[in-house]
């Protein structure tokens, strides 16, 4: 089944065989707290740069940063620097495009060596997207996506050309919310939260993963493997998390009411 094959109806058919997880407790002991950040911290634009700094968001993060000594990070699909620009360049760690990029605390910049063959994707995505207007490519440098919420009717053929560009080149096909990318292999969310918990400030502490989507599943099962939980955000669905939020204005709620034992 393609991103085009579900109705409305079929989409509220499938949540209905889900029942809603609870809502994460907000006292909790010593977290490490990791976020995604589309579909988490910010609502969904038509475009990747639609999506633009606020003001609650901004001071919600600075407070938790605090008051969890520095153990915040988000962990997105979005490339660090982009991570930055949306959240004011509050939060010291992050890791953007999937795990393959990961600033530390301390400042440290690392980056998987991109495939040679991403130059031929997007190449070819961009000359898909001259041929559906509404669709637009975005070059991640370790990954390329392709956004189609500006043209919803080109879902299908837009899956069929990532997966036969993730076939002959060897690259991982990472679906998400209107758009497909393909990206170098070998992270992902739950490989960056993994090495941030062997760091200060993360180590020691319990993880807790808020996400929204299948990319966020390997965030959730690698805080479970580390003694924590996930949290999903959004409709309910089949997860590995254990609690659940609403949306965005849920998780800043929660955000801005958590406490925890240092």
């Amino acid at each position: 089944m393609g991103p085009s094959d579900l109705t409305v109806d079929a989409v509220d058919a499938a949540v209905e065989t889900f029942t809603r997880l609870p809502t994460p407790p907000s006292r909790l002991e010593r977290i490490s707290l990791f976020l995604d950040l589309d579909g988490v911290l910010a609502e969904f634009a038509s475009t990747p740069d639609g999506v633009v700094p606020v003001s609650r968001r901004t001071e919600a993060l600075r407070a938790i940063q605090t008051r969890l000594n520095g153990r915040v990070a988000i962990v997105s699909g979005r490339t660090v620097a982009e991570i930055d620009r949306i959240t004011d360049n509050v939060i010291a760690s992050a890791s953007g495009v999937h795990g393959l990029e990961r600033r530390r605390a301390d400042g440290t910049f690392l980056r998987a060596e991109a495939s040679k063959s991403l130059r031929a994707v997007i190449a070819a995505f961009e000359a898909f997207a001259r041929a559906h207007p509404g669709v637009v490519v975005e070059d991640k440098g370790v990954s390329a996506g392709l956004h189609f919420r500006g043209a919803p009717d080109a879902a299908q053929d837009a899956e069929s050309l990532a997966r036969r560009l993730a076939d002959e080149h060897g690259l991982m096909l990472q679906p998400g919310h209107m758009v497909l990318e393909l990206k170098t292999p070998g992270a992902s969310k739950g490989t960056a939260l993994t090495a941030f918990m062997q760091e200060a400030p993360f180590a020691g502490g319990v993880p807790v993963m808020l996400g929204d989507d299948q990319t966020d599943e390997d965030g959730f099962r690698a805080a479970t493997n580390l003694g924590g939980f996930g949290v999903l955000v959004g409709p309910p669905r089949a997860t590995a998390a254990r609690y659940s939020l609403t949306g965005v204005t849920a998780v800043l709620d929660w955000l801005e009411q958590l406490e925890s034992d240092v």
